[in-house]
């Protein structure tokens, strides 16, 4: 069901996450997102020539990692095109603290503590969280694991189909199952 028709508005702000998924030649899996905020009037920004003109690119970002069958990140390469400041773009480095890391239980966590605070930068950070669940999407059909257990790795808990106490989990991962979830 669609949300009900909103009052009369203007649109003041856009922000498109895009993420896809891609096997490559060499049995490993390239995952991409990108990221964009474009504001629809000017707004005065000393360091972008004065200001950033309605329409174009506030931020404009984004983040590859690669990874292999077992959600192993081997590489991970981090851009920033547009951003409000200067300095931005000098933190995509920072980004390969997470080769060698792998998505699942406590991914994000471990996320947050390698690039979290003023080490990294928020936008590539929130790229993360849907940056794993496409890597997880990108394997699901073709992952030679079991590819509910692969979900879990990611998925457990974060919601109310995969909380450990639901059917779902119940039927297809009863040894992940537990009735007695404290909510």
């Amino acid at each position: 069901m669609p949300l009900s028709k909103p009052a009369r508005r203007v649109i003041a702000h856009q922000r498109t996450v895009n993420c896809n998924g891609y096997q490559r030649e060499d049995g490993l899996w390239d995952i991409e997102g990108h990221m964009q905020d474009v504001k629809s009037k000017p707004i005065d920004n000393p360091e972008r020539g004065g200001y950033v003109a309605a329409g174009e690119p506030f931020h404009n970002l984004g983040l590859r990692i690669t990874v292999d069958q077992t959600l192993l990140i081997h590489s991970v390469e981090a851009y920033i095109d547009a951003s409000p400041f200067r300095m931005c773009p000098g933190v995509v480095g920072v980004f390969k603290k997470l080769e060698g890391t792998r998505i699942g239980p406590g991914w994000q966590r471990q996320s947050k503590e390698l690039l979290g605070g003023v080490q990294g930068c928020t936008h590539l950070s929130e790229l993360l969280m849907p940056i794993a669940t496409t890597a997880v999407q990108t394997l699901w059909p073709s992952a030679k694991a079991d590819v509910m257990k692969l979900g879990a790795q990611v998925m457990l808990n974060t919601c109310r189909t995969w909380a450990q106490d639901s059917e779902v989990i119940k039927t297809y991962l009863p040894e992940l199952y537990n009735e007695e979830l404290p909510t």
